[in-house]
């Protein structure tokens, strides 16, 4: 009886839990910068590349710019299969590099005037989320580069 419980309380609070994709919205991580900073959303970058690995991340603040960059650099000439959600209310942003690995040395930031904390778990050794949490609200513009591959967060 007990079982029953919680299985029903457990199945009525995950549609809480879920990313409503209906209410988020959802973008194209483009190949060039377009300073459009969103502060809420989704977004994505498809590819079939395989067994890229993130070898640096790497964080700069130019006085006047009114941003502060961060690029997460890969191994390859592009960039792997990106999806990313921007969570305000939790003031981070969540984002999954598919067929990707982390480096022996784990990055991190040195010193940052908005980023709070960054982390990478491994799911199942074939995706790495990265984990981005803000000192306070913040909006981003999401783009990458090519040849070396770049991942680019501007973040303000």
């Amino acid at each position: 009886m007990i079982m029953r419980y919680f299985f029903l309380s457990l199945f009525l609070t995950l549609p809480v839990m879920a990313q409503n994709l209906m209410e988020e919205r959802i973008w194209k991580v483009a190949p060039r910068k377009k300073s459009i900073f969103l502060d809420s959303g989704v977004f994505h970058h498809n590819s079939a590349l395989k067994n890229a690995i993130v070898k640096s991340v790497r964080s700069s603040s130019v006085p006047g710019r009114g941003y502060e960059r961060l690029v997460i650099d890969f191994n390859t000439n592009s960039i792997p299969k990106v999806y990313g959600h921007i969570s305000p209310l939790k003031k981070k942003i969540s984002v999954d590099l598919f067929e990707t690995t982390v480096s022996t040395d784990q990055p991190q930031i040195k010193s940052s005037k908005i980023i709070k904390a960054l982390d990478f778990i491994s799911v199942d050794g074939k995706t790495v989320t990265m984990e981005l949490s803000f000192k306070n609200k913040a909006s981003f513009d999401v783009f990458y580069l090519e040849n070396p591959g770049r991942l680019v967060i501007d973040i303000r």
